[in-house]
């Protein structure tokens, strides 16, 4: 499910590269990413911690748009530092293939020694061809589980997978996305999820618990997403969050949507 009236960004999602992502939500103080960089290298590594000498533990990021993500868990980068790049003047003047090429290098440059393989999985076409060519992923795959079967190439793809991650992406996707993924993952995985408070998780962690693994809710804090667009967006995330029973004050009602941190594994 989405938010009722929560606005819509689909149309910087879609784009051949970044730059309108990165300006559209600069403004906005769009921070899950930055949140999402150390809760991901520490799972990522106490999942690994349990592979033994079987090969490096592949990352499968859910609703990936252009590698944000995969970018954040294996350069040193920071969140700021990627806003400024996207958002730098003599970066707005170079074309799509130019920045590519570009950012190849400056990717490169950043890469950290403990990278480790990524797969990226995202509706959009568009942002999967940049996060595949500009190294981000591993490999990436534009498909919508919530409408089609994985392709036998996801499958393949998916042997080696030991943690799946989301950033933003619940809501738009469902137990159906996650039922697909996991009904053809071989290795024992993990789930690291930040959700809108106004979401239910519930349906997910189901799903999850189908296949064995056990959700828990980081109680100790959610982490800010956004700023609202408006004032109307904002009344519509105050009554979504407390028809699920969630309080606002200090959260949503000081301007900004917040999430929830799950973590799901087996016992």
């Amino acid at each position: 499910m989405t938010i009722p009236g929560k606005s819509c960004f689909d149309d910087v999602y879609d784009q051949r590269d970044p730059r309108p992502y990165f300006r559209r939500l600069a403004p906005l103080e769009y921070r899950i990413p930055h949140h999402a960089q150390e809760v991901f290298r520490r799972v990522h590594a106490q999942r690994t911690s349990l592979n033994g000498a079987h090969g490096p533990v592949a990352v499968l990021d859910l609703c990936c748009s252009y590698g944000i993500n995969a970018a954040l868990l294996n350069h040193h980068l920071t969140l700021d530092e990627l806003y400024a790049h996207y958002t730098a003047p003599e970066v707005q003047e170079c074309t799509t293939e130019e920045l590519i090429a570009g950012d190849r290098e400056f990717y490169a440059a950043r890469r950290r020694a403990d990278a480790v393989p990524v797969l990226g999985l995202d509706a959009s076409s568009h942002a999967i061809r940049y996060a595949r060519e500009v190294g981000l992923v591993t490999d990436g795959f534009a498909e919508n589980l919530e409408a089609a079967e994985p392709s036998p190439r996801l499958r393949q793809a998916l042997a080696d997978t030991g943690l799946i991650t989301v950033t933003g992406g619940v809501g738009y996707i469902t137990q159906r996305t996650f039922g697909a993924l996991l009904a053809h993952v071989r290795s024992p995985v993990w789930v690291a999820a930040f959700v809108l408070r106004a979401v239910p998780y519930e349906p997910i962690a189901a799903c999850l618990a189908e296949y064995g693994l056990i959700t828990e809710r980081d109680a100790t804090r959610t982490y800010p997403q956004r700023l609202f667009t408006d004032p109307a967006e904002q009344r519509s995330a105050l009554r979504a969050v407390q028809a699920v029973g969630e309080d606002p004050a200090g959260k949503e009602a000081d301007g900004y949507y917040h999430t929830n941190l799950y973590l799901s594994r087996r016992d």
